[in-house]
């Protein structure tokens, strides 16, 4: 059985570790293989072989081709200006720390099914990366690749990529009997901050959208939220940046997430009672300064602290709006639009999940037609 970094268990019983020892006078990769009792000794080998492989230096005719990265990092530059800020820092941040690091010294025409394969299962058992995880690292590989067979001089290898099997875990969401525990909490001694939790359980809002809500998005009259903006804290990538992170307030990631929320005449009421006077402030704070995602989540994190609630996060609260909304038979297109998903597959697949009482209600229904 293989076990990551090229490493095989052999019909003899012996373990076989291959590296990349160097490269001969046209640039073209050569392999040295190592041999052990156990993957540990040959693996320790193969790190050995590898410290002593001399180092490469380039011929002309080798320099008239392109290592891999550069078409990494080609391929962000290119796409960046169509990317969303936090979209731009998970590409980067991915080529840099698994992409580049693995991939990156080939040659396009030295990459093969093999070679990702490899490369996919290091990530799965050597990294410990999740399935989804790892999916997405390389539906980005997958694109870069794409972007390189357009613009590769050379003639490059068919490539499969295998994807990992995701599967979903269970999603947490409120039982009723908690719902009205929380919910009793937060409306006993309101303040700004309690009155932005209870607005998202009551909407499905994200901790970014609520953070970045602004008493001008809710109309009283029209009774309805409109969300359009949202606040991350996002890695610097400048070199010279001061902190490794900030916080930004811009546009959500996608435009379904730009997106019009009819009130209910419970959260309306909530509303009139709640907002502060100034159209500029942020709900949150009730100033025209906003309070940031991490600020809120440790303050939630001392709610359902107090409520003796486990296992429970702020996006529980979306999960656990999405779920009453199903159970209570709203239509999945609406309550698509109103998560902000790019498509209601998102919504059937991640929340319409009878439970077990509506089950039993729907078959129920049988008893009406009376075919006994």
């Amino acid at each position: 059985m293989r076990t990551g970094e090229n490493i095989f268990k052999r019909k003899d019983g012996r373990w076989e570790a291959r590296y990349h020892k160097g490269r001969d006078a046209s640039g073209k990769l050569l392999y040295g293989f190592c041999y052990g009792k156990t993957y540990s000794e040959a693996k320790a080998r193969m790190e050995e072989a590898k410290k002593a492989a001399p180092a490469w230096t380039p011929s002309s005719k080798a320099t008239s081709r392109r290592p891999f990265h550069d078409y990494c990092d080609e391929w962000l530059r290119i796409n960046q200006p169509r990317l969303h800020a936090s979209t731009y820092v998970k590409y980067q941040s991915v080529l840099e720390k698994y992409i580049k690091p693995q991939l990156g010294g080939y040659y396009p025409d030295e990459l093969t099914s093999r070679i990702i394969s490899d490369f996919s299962q290091k990530l799965l058992y050597e990294k410990r990366l999740s399935p989804k995880t790892v999916k997405d690292i390389l539906l980005i590989l997958h694109s870069v690749l794409e972007y390189t067979q357009k613009n590769y001089s050379g003639r490059m290898n068919a490539i499969e990529i295998i994807y990992p099997k995701n599967e979903q875990g269970k999603i947490r969401v409120l039982s009723i009997p908690e719902q009205r525990i929380l919910t009793e909490y937060l409306l006993t001694n309101m303040d700004l901050c309690k009155f932005g939790v209870v607005l998202s359980l009551w909407t499905g809002l994200r901790i970014g959208e609520i953070c970045a809500l602004r008493c001008s998005n809710i109309s009283l009259r029209d009774k309805s939220i409109q969300i359009e903006s949202t606040i991350q804290r996002l890695k610097n990538l400048s070199p010279d940046a001061k902190t490794k992170t900030s916080v930004m307030l811009g546009p959500p990631k996608s435009p379904a997430s730009v997106r019009t929320i009819p009130l209910t005449n419970q959260t309306l009421d909530l509303c009139q009672k709640m907002l502060p006077d100034r159209e500029d402030a942020f709900i949150l704070s009730g100033t025209p300064h906003y309070m940031e995602p991490r600020v809120l989540q440790f303050r939630f994190q001392k709610y359902v602290d107090d409520c003796n609630l486990k296992d429970v996060h702020f996006h529980t609260l979306r999960h656990t709006f999405a779920t009453r909304c199903i159970e209570a038979g709203v239509d999945v297109k609406s309550l698509s639009e109103i998560l902000g998903h790019a498509n209601a597959t998102i919504t059937i697949n991640r929340y319409v999940h009878c439970s077990m009482d509506m089950k039993r209600k729907n078959l129920n229904k049988l008893d009406l037609l009376n075919l006994e």
